[in-house]
């Protein structure tokens, strides 16, 4: 058999494999630059006049901080939100939220519909706080502890196993 002839064998085991690896990777554990490392500086200005917007001193008060990254066009942020909800009735945690790239009017319409369960909700109308947090996408979470360390980041939306196995027992570690 000639060599030519193996090369497409040879180039559709590569690309098996490597297939073969993607699908076996979990997307909600992307490694991030930032965890073990203090929450980038920034400050955001409220979605409205009835909320209030936040900046990293609000993320290093001595309490663990949940900080979700939304857009009221992200469906799979509508998905996450009963889980985001039921962890701010739970108590023992702050919640702040980045409304990206949305139109300040939409992102109150979304929280008026489903429920806010944010302690303040930062516009970033340009998606520039999002970069300085690596986000690439929408909805992602991250988990900051009392002294403004991200020590965790949640890509996609949180499911309540994510929220039961993973984010509440890291925020009681951690003193929430």
């Amino acid at each position: 058999m000639k060599l030519k002839h193996l090369v497409p064998l040879l180039v559709f085991l590569a690309i098996a494999i490597a297939l073969g690896i993607g699908l076996g990777l979990k997307p909600s554990e992307v490694p991030s630059r930032l965890v073990g490392r203090a929450a980038p500086e920034f400050t955001l200005p409220p979605i409205d006049d009835a909320t209030r917007g936040f900046s990293t001193a609000d993320l290093a008060k001595g309490k663990v901080t949940v900080l979700n990254v939304f857009a009221s066009w992200c469906a799979p942020c509508r998905v996450e939100h009963p889980q985001l909800m039921a962890l701010a009735e739970r108590g023992g945690v702050q919640m702040f939220a980045i409304a990206y790239k949305d139109k300040p009017e939409a992102s109150r319409a979304f929280l008026d519909r489903l429920g806010n369960p944010f302690e303040a909700v930062g516009a970033d109308l340009n998606g520039r706080v999002a970069i300085e947090w690596g986000v690439y996408g929408v909805p992602e979470t991250f988990i900051i502890d009392g002294d403004g360390k991200v020590v965790h980041r949640h890509v996609g939306a949180v499911m309540e196993h994510d929220l039961n196995e993973v984010l509440i027992p890291l925020i009681e570690r951690l003193g929430g």
